[in-house]
This record gives structure tokens, C-alpha cells and sequence, in this order.
């Protein structure tokens, strides 16, 4: 076994899809990345960045203490995919060719890995990122400890019950903003900031327009095993309709950010991200097609999740070049 650096950088890119036989050949972190679908995790070092970057405008910033927070929130979302497919998988949702399983390896069903093996996996994540999160809270205190136990509860609870009752898209919401933006930001400043959490609830609305397309793409199947995701309570045309209404909101919340003066108008660059756009709105305008067109069958079945995947990244990477730049402008040139 052979340390394939090459299948590090591919298993951060994307999930990608490998046989019983090679997974036999990949080293121990190759097994790890793709065992957590490492490729969304960008999501979450994305808000620990974007929690950061907004101490850094405020001329607070703490590098040491960044890299502790992104790497304890990124080892706890590593988690709880590893939680999401071990719950799933002993409550039977997985099986017949389940949608997890089509769009990705799924290493209990599949037989990549025995469940003591992903235990394994999933404890050492998460002693890791307990490791983390203990050490900020000796550092910073009881809303430290608050802001780690709602992380917990959300790692343990976000698959079973939350998911299954139409609250799991909420529970994103609050997770990839309050609790990672404005946590990071508490982390690494001393301080609570609600600006903050508002700065960063464009970005939030991101990774919920994502898992919500997870959801629309699987909801006929959500539905036969009784999975109440909130696409399967309201229907597919409306859960459409309201990841439309998210993106629209990921724009005008950094315009009305910028006309009142709390952000410069370089926040503005993330308006580029409109060209990538018309796509992901065009998909959405439609209900989602029960064949994979030819031109869209290397990411089938994933449709609407990948149309927005595609598109926050693009947005979050903006998003992050706008906050650099808006923090040197207000510590340097504004000064």
C-alpha cells in the first residue's frame, strides 16, 4: 500500500467512484478522504476562513487560533458524514441501489470497510476534533463550551432525527453560518459579534442551497423510505422555487452590506459569480429528469446538488477574495 497523492488531490475535488479493487490499493488517508466525501468539506473550511477573514478586517486576527477552528470544524463535519453513513446504513436506508450509493462509494454497503473499521475512522476523527475544541474552551470559556455542545449536538443528530423531520436544512443553515462563521469569528477575537453572523449568512445560504438540491435530487426516494427531508414535505416544484429564492438572497444580502457601509464595494466581485449562474437557475426551472441527459451523465444522478455545488464554489471562492480585499482596503487604505 502506497501513499497516492494524486487520489488526495482528486478525492478533494470531487467523490469519486473506485472498485472494491482499487480501494484494496489506496493508503489509509486516500481510504479517509473518501469515506468522509472529502470535496464538501471545502465548505466548511470555507466559513472558518470567512470567520477569519472578518477578524482579520477587524484588525483581530490570530493565525494559530484560525487553524484550530477550521481544522476542529472541519474534522467534526468529516464526522458526521462518517455518523450519516453509519446511521443510515443500520437503519436499512442504504439498501437496493439508494441514491448514497450511486453517486459515490459508500463504504459500509458497498463492503469497502466493516463498521468496527469506520468506528475506528469516526473515532479518531472525533477525538481530534474534541482535541480542538476542548483547547478553545479552556482558551475562551462558556460560550466556547456552548458553541461546542450545539456542534455536537448537530454532529450526532443532524442524520437521525433532524433530517427525517424536515429540519435538516434548517439545522445547515445555522450550522455553515452562526455556529462556524460567527463561531470562528468568537474564537479568534474574544468576541461575539451578530455582524459578523450576518456577514457571513450570504455564504451560509450556500451550502443550504446545496443540501437542499441533495434532497430534491433524492426526494422520490426519501419518500418510499420515510425520510421527511422538508423537499419531501413541501414538494419538488416548491423546494425549487425556494432555492431560487436563496441565491437571489446570497446576492442581495452583500449588496445591502455594502450600500449601509459595513462591507466595501469589493465585496462586490462575488456579482462575477453570476456568469456561472444561468445554468444552475435554468436546471432549477425544471423538474428534475427521470434519465440523465446525455450531455450531464458523468455527474448523474446528481443534478440540482451538483448545479449547486458548482455554483457556491465558485461564489464562496469570490467571496473570500472580496473579504481580502475589503480587509486590506479597511486596514490600510481606510485607515
Amino acid at each position: 500500500m502506497s501513499v497516492n497523492v494524486g487520489m488526495w488531490v482528486k478525492a478533494l475535488q470531487v467523490i469519486p467512484r473506485i472498485t472494491r479493487e482499487e480501494w484494496e490499493k489506496l493508503d489509509v488517508i486516500s481510504r479517509w478522504l473518501i469515506s468522509t466525501r472529502a470535496a464538501v468539506l471545502i465548505m466548511t473550511f470555507t466559513s472558518a476562513t470567512i470567520g477569519g477573514l472578518l477578524a482579520a478586517r477587524d484588525g483581530k486576527f490570530n493565525v494559530v487560533l484560525w487553524l484550530l477552528v477550521a481544522l476542529g470544524l472541519v474534522l467534526a463535519h468529516a464526522l458526521n458524514n462518517l455518523l450519516n453513513d453509519l446511521t443510515d446504513y443500520e437503519r436499512g436506508i442504504d439498501e437496493n441501489n439508494y441514491f448514497r450509493a450511486q453517486y459515490g462509494p459508500h463504504p459500509l454497503q458497498q463492503g469497502l470497510m466493516t463498521r468496527r473499521q469506520l468506528l475506528t475512522y469516526a473515532a479518531v476523527t472525533g477525538a481530534l476534533a474534541l482535541a480542538a475544541g476542548l483547547y478553545l474552551v479552556f482558551l475562551r470559556g462558556w460560550l466556547a463550551l456552548v458553541l461546542l455542545a450545539l456542534g455536537a449536538f448537530f454532529v450526532f443528530f443532524y442524520t437521525y432525527p433532524l433530517k427525517y423531520i424536515g429540519l435538516g436544512e434548517a439545522a445547515v443553515l445555522l450550522v455553515w453560518g452562526p455556529l462556524m462563521i460567527g463561531g470562528s469569528y468568537f474564537v479568534i477575537t474574544g468576541e461575539w459579534s451578530w455582524m459578523a453572523v450576518l456577514a457571513g449568512l450570504p455564504y451560509a445560504l450556500g451550502p443550504t442551497t446545496v443540501i437542499y438540491g441533495k434532497h430534491i435530487d433524492k426526494l422520490d426516494a426519501d419518500r418510499q423510505k420515510g425520510v421527511r427531508t422538508l423537499p419531501v414535505i413541501i414538494g419538488e416544484k416548491a423546494a425549487r422555487a425556494s432555492v431560487r429564492v436563496m441565491i437571489v438572497l446570497m446576492y442581495a444580502l452583500v449588496a445591502v452590506l455594502v450600500l449601509v457601509g459595513y462591507f466595501t464595494p469589493a465585496m462586490l466581485i462575488v456579482f462575477f459569480a453570476l456568469r456561472y449562474l444561468p445554468e444552475t437557475w435554468k436546471m432549477l426551472g425544471s423538474p428534475r429528469p427521470s434519465e440523465p441527459p446525455a450531455e450531464r451523465k458523468d455527474i448523474w444522478p446528481l443534478w440540482f446538488v451538483a448545479a449547486n455545488f458548482y455554483h457556491n464554489r465558485v461564489y464562496g471562492m469570490l467571496f473570500l477574495l472580496g473579504l481580502i480585499a475589503d480587509a486590506i482596503l479597511r486596514n490600510t487604505l481606510l485607515k
